[in-house]
């Protein structure tokens, strides 16, 4: 148990003699069932990312969690204002005229939750059998590319031999990806032991920024030694480029590639151990295919977002609100400020460096679920022909990896973004908000502590 946790759990224990023990029920399996549809519970699953989205919790035999169950982790509490605590709950469907049904296999982290939320008011039960739950033929759901994102605890088993649930390859490597030469990154300074340094570079060039030639990076490919049939696992410290690095990999042809949810703190914070030498991968000849094998996933320049727009294609911005109204253009390097013409916002982050609003309190992942039920509120559906983009596309490959997780089809990535667009005074622009709209709430203020 990390040190976080070990001071919260403390911290409720010593609160337990002010709150009343029957105020926290438990509900078994049965009653649980009879309640599943009933929009006055909510389910409450306290465990990570990895065990929610799909992976297999201990022995049980099935993966995921209980239908319709939302997420809150004790670990969160840590970083959650005292005065935003409510409404943040609330924005997750937490309120006190319901009866909230917290689950964990985990029983430190079930009571940390628990006790924290019957200390606050609100009604709690809680249901202490999941793993015999997601044993028998019970209602439960998973995302159907959960294995896409990957724990610190999967990494590690990787890199230490084993074969952790989904890893089916004897072949892996693992990059710390960043922009620039390996020399002149502070950030792989300190890395994942074995980890090698992937430069953006390799994918990408001035002065839009778009992939470069397939056969540029076929070559930047196998000097790092990958081949489409190699596992290979990313992370940054700037989340973006990892989940940039991936969309260009799966455009590329590579069949397994994983991302650590999260960045090297995440790494730390789960007692794992980093190296400071500098690693140098062991080039390949061949790629294994012809790339891009999979040219379908990419929307390169503006008059294809054009033309795919008359066919019903929607642009999603996820630029920042200021950036999408025109206030500023986000970068240094692009004067242009507006958006294409068209453009729905997707939700973003506070500037052109980060997606906070995609993220949770503690960096991770945020429950994709959460993020599809903001999009709808933007008329932005599961079956849509979508394409992501921002500035350059760093931003973009965050909320096309969330669709990929999920399994959504018909959702690509406007690589030219808004930086090709306002090249050419040609390409139809937007400034303000479409029908002066107030930008929308992302629901993920939590007034961090």
């Amino acid at each position: 148990m990390n040190i976080k946790l070990t001071l919260i759990a403390t911290a409720v224990a010593l609160t337990l003699s002010a709150c009343d023990d029957k105020s926290v029920k438990e509900i078994k399996t049965d009653e649980l069932l009879k309640n599943l549809d009933n929009p006055e519970f909510v389910i409450i699953d306290g465990r990570s990312d990895s065990l929610y989205n799909g992976f297999k919790d201990g022995n049980a035999k099935r993966g995921g969690h209980i239908k319709g169950a939302v997420q809150f982790s004790c670990n969160w509490l840590a970083h959650i204002a005292d005065d935003k605590f409510e409404k943040f709950a609330q924005d997750k469907g937490l309120t006190k005229d319901k009866t909230l049904v917290f689950y964990d296999s985990n029983s430190e982290q079930l009571n940390c939750l628990s006790h924290k939320f019957a200390e606050k008011g609100y009604k709690v039960r809680v249901f202490k059998d999941y793993l015999s739950y997601a044993n028998s033929d019970n209602p439960l759901e998973a995302f159907l590319n959960f294995e896409y994102s990957v724990s610190p605890e999967w990494v590690n088993a990787v890199i230490k031999g084993e074969k952790p649930e989904s890893y089916q390859n004897d072949d892996f490597i693992v990059f710390h990806v960043g922009w620039g030469p390996v020399e002149k990154s502070e950030e792989y300074k300190q890395h994942i032991p074995g980890a090698f340094h992937f430069n953006t570079d390799w994918v990408e060039n001035d002065p839009v920024w778009n992939l470069s030639d397939p056969k540029i990076i076929e070559q930047n490919l196998l000097n790092a030694g990958i081949n489409k049939d190699k596992t290979i696992i990313l992370y940054s410290d700037n989340q973006l480029a990892a989940y940039r690095i991936f969309w260009a990999l799966k455009w590329a042809g590579v069949k397994d590639i994983r991302v650590l949810n999260g960045n090297l703190t995440t790494w730390t914070k789960a007692g794992f151990a980093t190296e400071t030498a500098v690693n140098t991968p062991t080039p390949v000849s061949q790629f294994g295919a012809e790339i891009p094998l999979n040219p379908q996933i990419n929307i390169s320049m503006p008059q294809e977002a054009i033309a795919l727009q008359k066919q019903g294609l929607k642009l999603i911005s996820n630029r920042a609100w200021d950036e999408y109204t025109g206030k500023i253009s986000g970068y240094s390097y692009i004067p242009g400020k507006g958006e294409p013409q068209g453009a729905i916002w997707g939700f973003a982050g506070t500037d052109a460096s980060n997606m906070a609003d995609y993220y949770d309190v503690d960096g991770t992942l945020r429950n994709p679920k959460e993020i599809f039920a903001l999009w709808k509120e933007q008329n932005i559906n599961q079956g849509d022909q979508i394409a992501f983009y921002c500035g350059t596309g760093w931003r973009a490959g965050v909320s096309w990896f969330m669709t990929q997780l999920a399994g959504w089809d018909n959702a690509y990535v406007y690589d030219g973004s808004w930086n090709a667009w306002q090249m050419d005074s040609v390409f139809p622009v937007q400034k303000g908000a479409p029908n002066n709209m107030a930008k929308p709430d992302s629901k993920n203020d939590f007034g961090q502590k």
